[in-house]
């Protein structure tokens, strides 16, 4: 039985060449139909890919006219594989500058991102170590490539950069307030929290009904004498604006060497920390309670405060707790048996902490 390529061929060879050409563009038509309802890309068989290596290698350059299968250069490809020449071009050495090493890119840049200098100083400092091979161009052209201003920071900077510079003798604080039941009836008490932005330490005076401009000052001075010989003894006392700190407050601080710095005007992010600590104490532990007097509050907040410092893990730390001068928790081996571990208390059970027990 004569199949149908057979019958073609057959057809093929006994039309003359208008006839040929008019067949050969109907059958390209019908070809590019049926190929464009098929995937982008066909798979072959190595005996396919053979086939159509003998067919089309007697064709020469008519064959890119005629082939869609693959594309013309991957067909050309096909037939050096198969002559066994090879298929990867030979590249000329580069000429010029040689790249400038990796390591070097990076130092340019973690200098840039720890010291903000510009492109002069950082090369400067790149020839102190004893990178002489790096030209002013190429400190620019790195700095530039990675979004970098190749120019030195100018002026006072932000104010986080503020704060990362002071961050260890800084301090900032604020008044918090709550009512008091008296034998004279509800009464406002106050008292100052001072914290340290490094560290979250933190320090409370004592509470008073009148906290004027003189007893400010006097929580001050108090609270500068207590931390003078610290390691984070302030240097600078970050306060807002309330009229009690703007008086005899600064004055007082001035004299013990430590500088006050009143909040812009519109600038809330600048007590931030002082802020924060006032939200914690009152949810934590002055919103559940009501007090009895003066000395009441002050003894809550006393024990919140030691519960704050030894007990508490504190996430801007690292979870660690304020007095725990390691720089991370001590590894327990397992098992966890749960009767080894105590739960601990403070003010009724509203604060609590766990530990495991020490051994016998």
């Amino acid at each position: 039985m004569v199949t149908l390529f057979n019958r073609l061929v057959y057809h093929l060879a006994g039309a003359d060449e208008n006839q040929l050409r008019r067949q050969i563009e109907f059958l390209r038509a019908e070809n590019q139909m049926l190929r464009s309802r098929l995937p982008r890309t066909i798979k072959v068989t190595p005996n396919e890919k053979a086939r159509l290596i003998k067919l089309g290698r007697p064709l020469g350059k008519a064959v890119w006219t005629l082939i869609t299968i693959v594309h013309p250069h991957s067909f050309s490809r096909w037939l050096r594989q198969a002559d066994g020449t090879s298929d990867v071009k030979r590249r000329k050495p580069r000429s010029g500058r040689p790249r400038t090493p990796d390591e070097v890119r990076d130092l340019v840049l973690r200098i840039a991102g720890e010291t903000g200098w510009g492109y002069t100083r950082i090369l400067g400092e790149l020839k102190k170590l004893g990178i002489t091979t790096i030209s002013r161009s190429t400190v620019v052209n790195i700095l530039r490539a990675a979004g970098l201003d190749p120019g030195p920071k100018r002026g006072e900077g932000t104010w986080d950069d503020f704060l990362k510079r002071h961050a260890q003798t800084l301090w900032q604080c604020d008044f918090i307030g709550k009512r008091v039941l008296t034998w004279r009836g509800w009464r406002e008490a106050f008292f100052i929290i001072f914290i340290n932005v490094k560290t979250r330490r933190a320090w409370a005076s004592p509470c008073s009904f009148k906290p004027n401009g003189l007893w400010t000052a006097r929580q001050g001075a108090a609270f500068i004498e207590e931390h003078r010989a610290d390691p984070n003894a302030p240097t600078i006392v970050i306060h807002d604006r309330d009229t009690k700190f703007m008086g005899r407050f600064r004055t007082l601080i001035r004299k013990r060497g430590v500088t006050p710095l009143a909040t812009q005007h519109t600038s809330p992010n600048m007590n931030a920390y002082a802020e924060r600590m006032v939200q914690t104490l009152k949810q934590e532990c002055l919103d559940h309670f009501v007090f009895l007097g003066r000395k009441h509050l002050d003894h809550v907040v006393k024990e919140f405060l030691i519960h704050y410092h030894t007990e508490r893990p504190h996430q801007a730390i690292g979870n660690r707790r304020i007095m725990d001068t390691r720089s991370a928790p001590a590894a327990r081996a397992s098992p966890y048996r749960l009767r080894h571990l105590d739960c601990e208390e403070r003010l009724g059970g509203l604060l609590k902490h766990y530990r495991w027990r020490k051994a016998a």
